[in-house]
């Protein structure tokens, strides 16, 4: 078992989960999470050289490119329509990131 691997999926996973966890409770707390995990998962794409890594890499830039403004117009404005669709749009980023990882980790296979 790869745990590198693990803990790159885990990470990707744990941010969508916790982009889900937003949309349900709409509190400030649970959006810092789901920020700070996303960026967990970006770091953890650094330097990785897998099939789709670089394209692994974009989509979790654009998911921090959405939180990370999410949560500062949270504590500024408080503007919860541009909020709601600003981690809308991540969580879509995720969901693409996570069908990458699918198809990655079904060519891999594919190899052996």
């Amino acid at each position: 078992m790869n745990w590198g691997r693990v803990v790159h999926v885990f990470f990707a996973l744990m941010s969508l989960t916790t982009i889900a966890g937003y949309l349900y409770m709409h509190s400030g707390v649970s959006l810092f999470i789901a920020a700070s995990v996303n960026l967990i998962s970006t770091l953890l794409k650094i330097g990785v050289k897998n099939i789709l890594s670089a394209e692994l890499f974009a989509t979790s830039l654009v998911a921090d490119l959405h939180l990370i403004p999410a949560f500062i117009i949270y504590i500024v404005s408080q503007d919860m329509i541009l909020i709601y669709s600003l981690v809308i749009s991540a969580g879509v980023a995720n969901i693409f990131s996570m069908i990458l990882t699918i198809v990655e980790a079904a060519k891999e296979r594919d190899e052996y």
